[in-house]
């Protein structure tokens, strides 16, 4: 996937756990998980949001863009 995130880092910057950060935002461990290993396919806005808010960050702090082959979307018309 050409998006990539950088929770990884941030949480290292913050000297705060994934665990912390769950209770915070009020997302279940497994799901910040699956963000933060690359798996999840989408982000809510208002999960962004929240992750910004408790991380004292931007979405662009978060995610980061390698170029690369883009994702195929299914266009029926």
């Amino acid at each position: 996937m050409a998006i990539r995130v950088q929770l990884d880092r941030i949480l290292a910057q913050r000297r705060m756990s994934l665990t912390e950060l769950a209770d915070r935002v009020g997302v279940t461990v497994a799901n910040l998980s699956i963000l933060k290993t690359g798996k999840a396919r989408a982000v809510r806005f208002t999960t962004l949001d929240a992750l910004c808010r408790e991380l004292d960050c931007q979405p662009g702090d978060l995610l980061a863009h390698e170029p690369g082959p883009s994702a195929a979307f299914d266009d029926e018309d």
